[in-house]
């Protein structure tokens, strides 16, 4: 099972978790989470005007193993106007390319962050992947 939660944050919000969204799906092969703009497509939406998350921006997709993966899906833009961290739980953050992809460990827990770079304003999403 792959557990998220998201908040959106912007500057005068700094640390409020209201708005919280949850969903989670069974770690079965080929079993999708998406974050985003597009309310149909993603399980976890972020504001309409919030130009800086694509429609489709996080896609976690589960392999044949029942292990889930992170990418952050390329947009119509050659360069984004947010960037994204991965940090584990223990690590140190690190910085998730643009079109790139990140495995998640088994019993892991963690957050990644879409970074506004142009105002202070993020998505915070956690992740808890059950062992």
């Amino acid at each position: 099972m792959l557990e998220l939660t998201m908040a959106t944050v912007s500057g005068s919000d700094a640390g409020a978790t209201a708005g919280m969204q949850l969903a989670d799906a069974p770690s079965e092969p080929g079993a999708v989470l998406r974050v985003g703009r597009d309310r149909g497509a993603c399980r976890l939406a972020t504001p309409d005007d919030w130009l800086f998350v694509s429609r489709v921006h996080l896609e976690f997709l589960c392999g044949p193993e029942g292990t889930w993966q992170v990418t952050w899906l390329r947009g119509s833009h050659d360069d984004p106007s947010s960037q994204v961290r991965l940090a584990l739980v223990g690590g140190a953050p690190q910085t998730l390319p643009y079109g790139g992809t990140a495995r998640l460990p088994l019993g892991g827990a963690g957050e990644l962050v879409i970074q506004d770079r142009t105002g202070p304003r993020s998505v915070n999403v956690g992740f808890y992947h059950e062992a």
